[in-house]
């Protein structure tokens, strides 16, 4: 029997030369005809099945072995509970494999797929994608940025703490209706802000469909700002221009009646025309810069300036100003760039009002210190201290009483009535210094004690180094 069993091998091999040099010649091609035959996939992985189940075999042989020596266990019983034994150790293995690869079909969620996430991302205004529990599945850098606590797998609800946002989601969720929300946004700065919640249909793992919320943010403060900005100007501009046209229309009366022959009184007339006329532009242009600025006071400016030069720019054209009211202004600049986040032309009408405010009010003291100094740390406000530069504009005239300070920043507001229509002043000037600080973020600080002066100082907070990871 065994020399039958040894010829019989190498008859068995030679009958199938096809097979074996193929399989040593080409492993790709042998491994994919294998793929292609059923048969074939059911034989390929007993080797490796043999070879993770040999130790569980040879435990099991010696097992038996031993019993059947020792006479505890017939040798038909004991070749029946090793074929068991070899099942059960062999077929586990493919039911293994199979429900590993059932565990990675079930582990890829389209709602998670990249695409999903790249079509959210790239979303111009802020979006966010939420499953049906509210928890946030993407979200994209305008979200993130317009509400920093949103985190990817918690619920949106904790990180959106208005009412109508809250409201808005939760009746979207339970009628998986479309939604619409509009809510004043107070922090840095107001923004009116509209909540559009769509109801998305996305496939699940198990081919059916999940009823995701698509949450969008729009900012609707533009449109806002151009109503309010509208009613203003109309407010302000017929209270404010109907003094000049009245005397615009008096004085055109007399130059066509009593004084139409009178030269002297035509060139006087003439000369209170053109003043009021100056003053009506200049009116006009400051209620223009005013509603500029307040469009865009929700837009904080990222263009790097040097306060420095813009500060000397402001005073040498100031200069024949402060020569016709004999006083002298006193610059302390440093040597090396002050740099901050800033509108260049906003800056510029900023410094301007202050440095001319303290020139026209400030004249009987001789002279207006300007100075740019830098601060380690204040306490603004809530949160941690920041470090930040002052600009600093001092006058040593007649100050102002302690009354007028708080209202000194609303329009027209004005001390003397009198005395800044006669120096020119429109009663904007130091409203609009409020609205530019307001948009780059800092603070105007006033001081003054009668008799001894004013000071304005103009607080901008410092840029933030970029942070390296």
């Amino acid at each position: 029997m065994s020399a039958s069993a040894g010829t019989a091998a190498p008859e068995v091999l030679a009958s199938s030369p096809k097979i074996m040099p193929k399989q040593k010649g080409d492993s790709n091609e042998s491994a994919m005809a294998i793929d292609e035959t059923p048969t074939s996939s059911f034989f390929a992985p007993w080797p490796d099945r043999l070879r993770h189940s040999a130790i569980i075999l040879l435990a099991a042989g010696l097992g038996l072995t031993v019993l059947v020596t020792l006479g505890q266990l017939p040798l038909l019983e004991a070749a029946a509970v090793f074929a068991l034994v070899a099942a059960a150790a062999l077929v586990p293995w493919r039911l293994h494999d199979a429900e590993a690869s059932r565990d990675d079909v079930r582990t890829e969620d389209p709602v998670e797929a990249a695409a999903v996430n790249a079509i959210v991302a790239g979303m111009p205004d802020p979006a966010v994608l939420l499953d049906r529990a509210g928890r946030v599945i993407h979200l994209n850098a305008a979200a993130a940025q317009l509400a920093p606590a949103l985190r990817k797998n918690e619920l949106a609800q904790f990180a959106l703490r208005s009412p109508e946002i809250i409201s808005a989601l939760r009746e979207a969720i339970a009628t998986t209706q479309p939604r619409r929300a509009t809510y004043l946004d107070q922090v840095p700065v107001d923004r009116w802000m509209e909540l559009v919640i769509t109801p998305v249909p996305v496939p699940t793992r198990f081919g059916g469909a999940e009823k995701c919320m698509l949450m969008t943010f729009h900012d609707l403060t533009p449109l806002r700002r151009v109503e309010e900005m509208r009613a203003d100007f109309v407010a302000n501009a017929s209270h404010e221009l109907r003094t000049p046209l009245a005397a615009l229309s008096g004085f055109i009366d007399t130059l066509q009646g009593p004084a139409k022959e009178d030269p002297k009184a035509r060139e006087r007339f003439l000369g209170i025309m053109q003043t009021q006329a100056k003053r009506m532009a200049r009116l006009i242009d400051d209620l223009l810069s005013l509603s500029r600025v307040e469009l865009s006071a929700h837009v904080r400016p990222d263009t790097l300036v040097d306060l420095v030069p813009i500060i000397r720019q402001v005073v040498d054209g100031i200069e024949p100003l402060a020569r016709e009211r004999q006083v002298e202004i006193e610059v302390d600049m440093p040597d090396q760039p002050v740099t901050i986040a800033g509108d260049r032309e906003e800056l510029l009408r900023l410094f301007e009002n202050l440095i001319e405010n303290a020139l026209k009010y400030g004249a009987s003291g001789g002279r207006v210190i300007v100075s740019l100094t830098t601060v380690a740390a204040v306490k603004a406000g809530p949160g941690e201290a920041a470090p930040e530069y002052r600009v600093t504009v001092r006058d040593f005239g007649p100050g102002i009483a302690p009354e007028h300070l708080p209202r000194l920043t609303e329009r027209f507001y004005r001390v003397d009535v009198g005395d800044s229509r006669a120096q020119g002043g429109t009663g904007l000037g130091l409203s609009l210094v409020k609205h530019i600080m307001a948009r780059h973020r800092g603070r105007l600080l006033i001081e003054s004690v009668p008799k001894n002066g004013a000071t304005f100082t103009a607080c901008f907070p410092q840029v933030r180094p970029p942070t390296t990871t």
